[in-house]
C-alpha cells in the first residue's frame, strides 16, 4: 500500500525509523532521536507522525517485552544465589586435600545445571527479541523510504 507521500516525508520517515539503531551508541537512544524527529514533523506531515507513532511504539514494546523476561526470569537467579554462597559449591573445601590429587568429574558434580536452564532460555529469548528489532526495523525503513506504509508486528499501541 503505497501512499503519495513526498520524497522529504519519505526520507524523513526512514532516518525515523533508521535512529532507533542509536540504542547500540546511545543510552535510550531508541526513543530519544525518534522522539525528537518525531514531535518536530507530526504536525506538517502526516505520514511523518504514522511512522513516528509506528516506531516509538515497536520500542516501547520491544522494552516492554524484554524487562517481562528479565522479570520472570529473577526468581531462578534468586534461588542459585545460596548455592554460591555455599564453600562447597565450588570444591575449596577440599582445598587441603591437593596431596591427594583426584581429578573426577562426573555430571552429579556440575550443581549449575538448574541455573542454566532458565538463564540459557531468557538470553534465547532476548537474542530473539534483538534479532526481531533489528530485522523489523530494517524492514520499516526501507519500506517507508519507498512511500509504503509500514506496521510491525509485536506492537502495543500506546501512542494513538
Amino acid at each position: 500500500m503505497a501512499t503519495t507521500a513526498t520524497k522529504h516525508e519519505r526520507n524523513l520517515s526512514a532516518i525515523i525509523h533508521a535512529s532507533t539503531f542509536s540504542k547500540y551508541f546511545i543510552p535510550f537512544g531508541n526513543f530519544i532521536f525518534p522522539l525528537i524527529l518525531w514531535t518536530a514533523n507530526k504536525n506538517e506531515y502526516k505520514f511523518v507522525d504514522y511512522n513516528g507513532k509506528q516506531a516509538l511504539n515497536f520500542q516501547i514494546s520491544m522494552f516492554l517485552y524484554s524487562v517481562i523476561v528479565s522479570i520472570i526470569s529473577i526468581p531462578f537467579f534468586i534461588s542459585f544465589l545460596p548455592d554460591v554462597f555455599d564453600w562447597n559449591f565450588f570444591g575449596l573445601h577440599r582445598l587441603s586435600d591437593l596431596n591427594n590429587l583426584d581429578i573426577h568429574i562426573s555430571s552429579d558434580d556440575f550443581r549449575l545445571n538448574r541455573f542454566f536452564w532458565p538463564a540459557g532460555i531468557s538470553g534465547l529469548i532476548h537474542v530473539a527479541l534483538v534479532i526481531i528489532n533489528v530485522v523489523y526495523t530494517i524492514l520499516a525503513t526501507i519500506r517507508t523510504n519507498e512511500g509504503q506504509t509500514f506496521m510491525y508486528p509485536f506492537t502495543i499501541k500506546f501512542i494513538k
